[in-house]
């Protein structure tokens, strides 16, 4: 399965990149909302987003809605990998459609759990 991770520390997407492969997965990244929206267009393949929340150009909620709101790409969980650590701020992303949440920092065995659970139902 192709991943997206969309965030703007390319050490998170080093740690999720280890985490992607160490389950046999391939792993696209955006540096940003606006490239992941991008990268999306480019690869209409990609099964699951791993979305920071916090982003230059356009943030994690704004690409979730934007996901969410497009029949190309509804059907694809999101997971929110964020230092968001407000309830209202999670029950927010659920509401817009995010399957699940991983709160920074996190360990990679942390994000493989939160991976499987995410794509096996």
């Amino acid at each position: 399965m192709k991943i997206l991770s969309a965030d703007d520390s390319s050490m998170i997407r080093r740690v999720i990149r280890g985490a992607v492969e160490m389950v046999g997965h391939e792993l696209v990244e955006a540096r940003d909302g606006k490239e992941a929206l991008e990268v999306l267009e480019k690869h209409p393949d990609i099964g699951l987003i791993l979305l920071d929340w916090n982003m230059p150009n356009l943030d994690g909620l704004s690409v979730l809605k934007a996901v969410k709101a497009d029949d190309r790409y509804k059907a694809i969980p999101v997971v929110m990998v964020t230092t968001e650590v407000e309830k209202s701020k999670v029950v927010e992303a659920i509401k817009a459609g995010a399957k699940n949440y991983v709160m920074k920092p996190f360990s990679q065995s942390d994000l493989v759990s939160k991976i499987m659970e995410t794509i096996s139902g």
